[in-house]
């Protein structure tokens, strides 16, 4: 008799454990495969291909009444290409696979691809290929992207160690902010019976942009490459600072003591979340998007890292004792659960 498990009482992490369980080969050039946030390929003895794929379900993961098509075209392939930059790479090109339903025109396909193209231009990457296939379904969307590095200086999520000093650059809560924001509006526009209204928008632009236009730190990179400062682990804030801090000491096996008044929170993020009577703490540990970079780093390069650049923070540090520890502003210590989140 076959056995029916529910994928929700599985999660995502250990499903993806149970499909690598199942690899029957393995090719020399493959330096690393699943389980970062790229796949590495050798070329060469001093060079490596990144390869990263991403899939996007409308309803699921974008809202097209709050997100332009061009925004989301340029976030989409933002977001794809932001795993490369967490290995420490360069992207040089994104394909774009879509189905599409009945309802997207011809327009609003054109909409979508300048905000990709528009994308590629600031990150320079190209776009390289895709497909396009019809759907009865929501609209989907995937894509691909491809980058290199010098295969001496990527960036795992596996080489944390204890007394490492665990940082991220920017500000975190901003992307789930806008995202609180244009939800009201659209609450707002499905509840007036209007025809048309102008949401007003103007006093929340910072968040809003976290939200539909984020930024990808390919100014961090070229900051390591100067100063020749490689981070001892790295990724994206895509999923929230708890989550993927948990996926860098999983991968690492360590753990980790921060403090959540280092937490860096922008003053827009605090306002609109006391606008909104919400804890603004949450929205830096688990609101997501934001796709700036978490990443370890030695006590010695962290002291050359301050001299150079200055839009990063140290939130805590790497402990060998496998437990995530969140010391409030109050002195309180909450002991977060690895199994719990890596679902």
């Amino acid at each position: 008799m076959n056995s029916f498990t529910p994928i929700e009482n599985l999660g995502r992490n250990q499903l993806i454990d149970k499909i690598k369980q199942e690899e029957r080969f393995k090719r020399d050039e493959v330096i690393y495969g699943i389980g970062d946030d790229a796949a590495v390929i050798r070329n060469s003895d001093f060079e490596s291909s990144l390869i990263s794929s991403e899939t996007f379900v409308e309803s699921v993961d974008f809202d097209l009444t709050i997100a332009p098509l061009h925004h989301l075209g340029y976030k989409l392939s933002m977001a794809a290409v932001s795993d490369i930059v967490a290995m420490n790479g360069l992207p040089v090109g994104i394909t774009v696979n879509l189905a599409l339903p009945n309802k997207v025109s011809v327009e609003m396909v054109e909409q979508f691809y300048k905000g990709v193209h528009y994308a590629g231009e600031v990150g320079q990457f190209e776009l390289i290929g895709g497909d396009i296939t019809a759907t009865r379904g929501p609209l989907v969307i995937s894509i691909t992207a491809y980058g290199k590095a010098d295969s001496e200086q990527i960036t795992y999520r596996s080489g944390a160690k204890p007394d490492d000093a665990i940082c991220v650059t920017g500000d975190l809560g901003g992307a789930i902010a806008g995202l609180r924001v244009l939800l009201r509006e659209k609450e707002g526009f499905d509840q007036t019976e209007a025809e048309t209204t102008q949401p007003e928008l103007d006093k929340y632009e910072y968040v809003v942009k976290r939200q539909l236009l984020p930024n990808i730190r390919f100014d961090f990179l070229q900051l390591l490459d100067l100063q020749r400062i490689l981070p001892s682990s790295m990724i994206d804030i895509s999923q929230g600072l708890i989550h993927d801090l948990q996926q860098i000491l999983t991968s690492s096996g360590v753990g980790a003591h921060i403090y959540q008044a280092a937490i860096p929170i922008a003053t827009e993020t605090r306002q609109v979340a006391d606008e909104m009577e919400t804890d603004v703490d949450r929205y830096a540990l688990y609101g997501g998007e934001d796709f700036e970079l978490l990443f370890t780093i030695s006590k010695e390069d962290m002291e050359q890292l301050y001299n150079h650049f200055d839009d990063f923070s140290v939130i805590g540090k790497i402990t060998e004792e496998k437990q995530l520890l969140i010391q409030g502003a109050d002195g309180a210590e909450i002991n977060i659960d690895f199994s719990a989140e890596s679902n």
